[in-house]
């Protein structure tokens, strides 16, 4: 079969023929319709990831064809049994198991979802981890309420697009950060109440000002300006990680997070009842999710550079060859 196969570091990968051989005759096979990127393939490309082998069929999000019926993946298998917490077998399509940018994709039964059906396959392609995410960090971790005030930081990429339209299905008064005005304001066109650019100075009054204080942060970046968010979130708010692309959080203040009784919480992926109510969700909602844009298979290398230039707002897609 065909597949976008990574052999080494700092490469992007190849679309090539590649014979699936080891441990997979027992698993379902579903043939790929499309498939989308996430910050974790170039991630894995660049070396920046756990457990990296080579050859590695990339992808986590992927929508095919299994027994004549149109199905979705969920990435994260093998949750367990604690809702609060993944397993030790815990593990993400795509690697450590050859993931969806390929003609087929093999997995257990019980990872295999129908469709919503208001989605289009390109829609359906790029839910699963990316909107997962965001379900779990809004719902499950951020306990979001109707009428709360939110600020969703690095709005444009997949997750915070995501948590921008479930905010904004249940009501929520949302405020975005981006370095991009540009994102800033379709964003609000998209239902946020303001916006504010983190590359100004004193961004963070500047948000204080808009908001009069924010009560669920939402953020993917940590990094310098987390100790900012200390000042930005309401007493007894919380703010909930699910990214790290900054890198370390530096001087918190912890006499602000005990005396304002800050939570602050991470989260990865989802369990799979998590998996579950967010596709219940997303088609009570009629959610659609927002596309950046969309690149045949073998056009891979420029969907991987449109990702890893920062300018794509939503979700970049593959469609494969004949669909």
């Amino acid at each position: 079969m065909k597949a976008i196969v990574l052999t080494q570091k700092n490469k992007y990968p190849e679309y090539t023929t590649f014979n699936i051989k080891e441990n997979y005759e027992y698993k379902e096979k579903i043939k790929i319709q499309a498939s989308a990127l996430n910050h974790r393939d170039l991630w894995i490309i660049k070396g920046l990831y756990a457990g990296i082998k080579y050859p590695i069929i990339l992808g986590s999000d992927g929508m095919g064809l299994y027994r004549e019926k149109k199905v979705l993946i969920n990435p994260g298998q093998y949750w367990g049994e604690n809702e609060k917490v993944q397993s030790k077998n815990f593990k993400i399509l795509g690697l450590p198991d050859h993931g969806t940018m390929a003609d087929y994709v093999y997995t257990d039964k019980q990872f295999i979802y129908d469709v919503p059906t208001h989605l289009t396959d390109t829609e359906a392609a790029s839910l699963p981890l990316g909107c997962l995410t965001a379900y779990r960090a809004l719902f499950v971790k951020g306990e979001a309420k109707k009428g709360e005030k939110i600020l969703i930081s690095g709005i444009g990429g997949g997750v915070a697009l995501f948590v921008l339209q479930f905010a904004n299905a249940i009501g929520m008064e949302i405020y975005v950060t981006s370095s991009s005005d540009e994102k800033i304001e379709k964003a609000i066109s998209l239902g946020a109440k303001g916006g504010v650019n983190y590359n100004n100075k004193n961004w963070e009054k500047q948000l204080i000002e808009i908001s009069a204080g924010i009560d669920l942060i939402i953020d993917s970046a940590s990094g310098e300006g987390f100790k900012k968010f200390l000042n930005i979130i309401n007493p007894g708010g919380k703010i909930v990680i699910y990214g790290g692309t900054r890198g370390k959080i530096n001087e918190l203040i912890p006499q602000i997070i005990f005396w304002k009784q800050i939570t602050i919480s991470g989260t990865t992926m989802g369990s799979d009842r998590d998996f579950k109510t967010m596709l219940k969700f997303v088609e009570e909602h009629k959610i659609h999710p927002i596309i950046d844009s969309v690149y045949k298979m073998e056009d891979q290398e420029n969907a991987f550079k449109r990702m890893e230039s920062g300018k794509q707002f939503g979700k970049i897609v593959l469609i494969n060859p004949g669909q």
